[in-house]
């Protein structure tokens, strides 16, 4: 039976290393969890490698020296969306196995093998030595934690259960991580189709028109080309001719949508745009739909005021009509309304999803009503995506046929009139 070795900490922070017989590591964890052991670390006894040392032990000169050796910072540390959900679920974890905090972050940091995780770990581990509360600490990184997370940390100090509410935001975190990555696989397929469907048009006009339109100057002797024909051609020769004036152009076009989208009335005719086009439209209004509602109501079943949570889905809803709208809800439940009738006519919620809030807002249970709706859509994503992605093979396929079959018919009517001239 393979051996491992673990290190593993009890509920006093204590920790033990050792090693056990077992089939594989999830024996491993279920025996340490039975003795009231939390495993930190488990490795196969065939790697050659020992558990990581006690914090206490000759470890910790060594980790100092090598952060003198790595002093130097090119920037701000950012620690990536995934990286910074799989570190939320660690922490919630640690702690609701009793360790302190400082103990749970010198832990992660001492196991983690990214730099940005590490460091960040590190800085926030001194400051709440250094007397500040963990969200104080948090707030000196944000390019790392954004106001959502910062909030919700607050309100768990305020409550007094750190460890529930970094539970929720790790499960926040991975249900919109999964769902921004259903509608990103969706679209690989198609980007896939359009650049081989570019790269081929491209090959035509650069190395097949030419070559035809040489043949017809000789063949026609003067006789001017179809109009479509003529078109065809002038696109070739621009593509072939002038690929520098047509590569600025493009570039051109980015860096100027770029800075449109840095004013607000850009972003929000982009938005507007993505909201309500057909096909992709469905599929960003139940996203946002569904981001919308997880936010406010994993933000309101943590304890954050009403107010507040308005505001901070308000500037992470991702999508300036979203923004607006629930500017307009955060001014009106400021007056004393509620929200539903403020939402409703905003005009950008369902009614489905107005009835659903109007319902948790009698029963006093909006905070799960919020939940439910943001299942739903997010399964009425998981079938737009779907039906997109059933839909988009057939469009992409016209689509190419329609651009392959103009630029043969182009190329074959001036030669359908060389042949009744040779014939006559």
């Amino acid at each position: 039976m393979p051996v491992f070795l673990y290190t593993a900490m009890d509920s006093k922070g204590k920790e033990h290393k050792g090693k056990l017989d077992a089939a594989n590591e999830a024996e491993v964890t279920s025996m340490l969890k039975s003795k009231d052991l939390f495993p930190t670390d488990i490795k196969s006894a065939k790697s050659g490698k020992a558990a990581p040392k006690s914090a206490e032990g000759k470890d910790k000169p060594k980790a100092k020296k090598q952060g003198q050796g790595l002093n130097i910072s090119l920037g701000p540390v950012i620690i990536k969306t995934k990286d910074l959900t799989v570190v939320t679920r660690q922490l919630a974890i640690l702690l609701s196995a009793g360790l302190p905090l400082i103990r749970s972050l010198r832990t992660l940091e001492r196991q983690s093998k990214n730099p940005a995780v590490k460091k960040t770990l590190n800085e926030t581990a001194q400051s709440v030595e250094g007397g500040a509360t963990f969200s104080e600490a948090l707030a000196q990184h944000p390019r790392s934690f954004d106001k959502l997370y910062l909030n919700m940390v607050r309100a768990g100090e305020a409550a007094g259960a750190m460890e529930i509410i970094l539970d929720r935001l790790a499960m926040f975190m991975e249900k919109a991580a999964r769902i921004a990555g259903k509608v990103k696989s969706a679209m690989i397929y198609p980007a896939v189709i359009l650049s081989i469907a570019g790269l081929m048009t491209t090959g035509l006009m650069v190395f097949i028109v030419p070559k035809f339109k040489t043949i017809f100057e000789e063949l026609l002797e003067g006789d001017p080309l179809p109009d479509f024909t003529l078109f065809v051609m002038t696109i070739s020769d621009i593509i072939a001719n002038q690929i520098l004036l047509v590569l600025g152009g493009l570039f051109a076009a980015y860096v100027g949508f770029k800075l449109i989208l840095k004013t607000q009335i850009g972003r929000l005719s982009f938005d507007w745009i993505k909201y309500n086009m057909p096909l992709v439209g469905p599929i960003v209004s139940k996203s946002t739909i569904s981001r919308f509602s997880r936010t406010l109501g994993t933000l309101m079943s943590s304890g954050v005021p009403v107010l507040n949570a308005l505001n901070i889905v308000k500037e992470t809803s991702g999508n300036e009509v979203v923004s607006i709208a629930v500017g307009k809800v955060h001014d009106a439940v400021k007056e004393g309304e509620n929200m539903a009738g403020p939402l409703g006519a905003t005009k950008v919620f369902p009614e489905m999803v107005i009835s659903m809030i109007e319902v948790g807002e009698e029963t006093g249970k909006l905070p799960e009503m919020l939940e439910k709706i943001a299942d739903t859509y997010e399964e009425e994503v998981d079938n737009a995506v779907s039906a997109l992605t059933s839909l988009i093979e057939p469009l992409m396929i016209i689509g190419l046929a329609v651009i392959v079959g103009g630029i043969v018919i182009a190329l074959f009517m001036p030669l359908i009139k060389i042949v009744e001239k040779l014939g006559g």
